[in-house]
């Protein structure tokens, strides 16, 4: 039998901190029913991380990949969102192989600061200025998500949009501790780079868990 750290290596055993059916809240497919995993363990360290409680791995359970497939075929939505923490922190080619073959439509939520692995049908690729993400990700990237809270993170914004493919989407959500001060900066520089779309935590302003 293997122990446990093998496992987590593997990607046959993750930390799962929750895992929730709900509305999708922010970017492309806000909106959209999914059923959401987060993962635990984080080694960004945002400092307006809104799930602080899922930094530290070893507070979560271990659950198995068919444990969590399992869960997800409860709830009527085929779609599933793979977040944390950091997913990428993971094996994610056994947890996602394991939902393809039951029939899911597959997003992961990233700031792409580990090398990429998994089977994905969305990558949200959300850079975070505490940690510089693997070069590995801007292939990978569908959604291009930029978290604005400070006036420096427009141009944040356009470094690492110059790295995503083409067809990549382009985002600005502002942060929502800072929504008074940011989203009129938001819609002015959307307004003025049309390239940009805005994202809002659509979940916090109706209150959906």
């Amino acid at each position: 039998m293997k122990n446990s750290k093998i496992e987590v290596s593997e990607g046959t055993a993750l930390p799962v901190m929750e895992a929730f059916y709900t509305i999708q809240g922010e970017g492309t497919f806000s909106g959209s029913p999914s059923y959401f995993i987060r993962l635990g363990g984080c080694d960004v360290g945002c400092v307006w991380c809104d799930v602080k409680d899922s930094w530290d791995a070893a507070k979560w359970p271990l659950w198995s990949v068919d444990s969590i497939v399992s869960e997800a075929m409860k709830f009527p939505s085929r779609t599933v969102v793979i977040t944390g923490g950091e997913p990428l922190m993971y094996n994610l080619y056994p947890l996602t192989y394991a939902l393809k073959e039951n029939g899911f439509r597959i997003h992961i939520e990233t700031s792409g600061a580990h090398p990429f692995s998994g089977i994905f049908d969305w990558v949200c690729f959300s850079p975070k200025k505490f940690k510089k993400p693997h070069p590995s990700i801007y292939e990978k990237a569908d959604e291009l998500k930029v978290i604005a809270y400070h006036n420096s993170d427009f141009a944040f914004a356009e470094e690492h949009a110059s790295k995503v493919k083409p067809s990549c989407q382009k985002l600005l959500q502002p942060e929502w501790s800072k929504k008074e001060n940011m989203t009129e900066k938001v819609i002015d520089y959307v307004k003025s780079n049309p390239n940009w779309k805005i994202s809002l935590q659509t979940h916090k302003f109706m209150d959906i868990p």
